[in-house]
């Protein structure tokens, strides 16, 4: 058991303000795949915490339909969708333990009630964005600043189709983490070219996506 009677009261409190159903797409494959164990027991104890929340767990390999769909490329794999199914390009790579955990419900609760809790002007020029954005944030699960770059990612996401954000465990998948230059977490990468290093406010995010943008425009 991983979430134990006095976490899941704590839970239950924090997810009492679920106005809508939020649904948890999990893909895994145990058999290969490191923490992809751990994480669907995570999310089937979280599922069975609140009636809001619905769980759907899917075969990386055998379920190649709803792998592209979602456009899932790697393992543990978390996807959040709103009740009506609506995919906001919202992922979690990796197990979302530690201070992640708290990124995960802090997401759910955004999707359940509509609300971003960011400043309206940020807001507005995120919705303005007319180009698509990859985002991917590099996390631990022991970085208490991390879920701050994580939930930025997210919000940003959700409040525009054209932004996909990712959060991915560094050390889960070292591969990316080498490619990426990864030293030190979070880090965000955007569009395979810029780079955010640390938690910044989200004025700086945003201004960052903007540099990158603007210099494919120009190339």
């Amino acid at each position: 058991m991983y979430i134990d009677d006095k976490i899941k009261e704590e839970i239950k409190k924090q997810l009492s303000v679920l106005n809508k159903t939020v649904k948890i797409i999990n893909f895994t494959q145990e058999l290969e795949c490191r923490f992809c164990r751990e994480t669907r027991q995570l999310l089937t104890e979280l599922a069975d915490i609140s009636d809001k929340l619905e769980l759907e767990v899917y075969n990386f390999v055998n379920d190649k339909e709803k792998t592209e769909k979602y456009g899932v490329d790697k393992i543990p794999a978390t996807v959040l969708l709103d009740e009506d199914g609506n995919d906001y390009g919202i992922k979690y790579y990796g197990i979302p333990s530690g201070y992640e955990f708290s990124s995960l419900l802090e997401d759910i609760i955004m999707l359940s009630t509509g609300n971003t809790n960011l400043p309206a002007t940020v807001e507005e020029e995120v919705k303005k964005i007319d180009r698509p954005v990859h985002m991917q944030v590099f996390v631990t699960p022991t970085c208490p600043y991390c879920p701050r770059a994580v939930l930025t990612a997210h919000k940003f996401a959700y409040l525009n189709n054209r932004i996909k954000s990712d959060m991915v465990e560094a050390t889960e998948f070292p591969h990316l983490s080498n490619k990426y230059n990864v030293r030190g977490v979070p880090r965000t990468v955007i569009n395979e070219t810029e780079f955010i290093e640390g938690a910044v406010p989200e004025h700086m995010f945003l201004d960052k996506i903007k540099e990158s943008l603007q210099k494919t425009s120009v190339n």
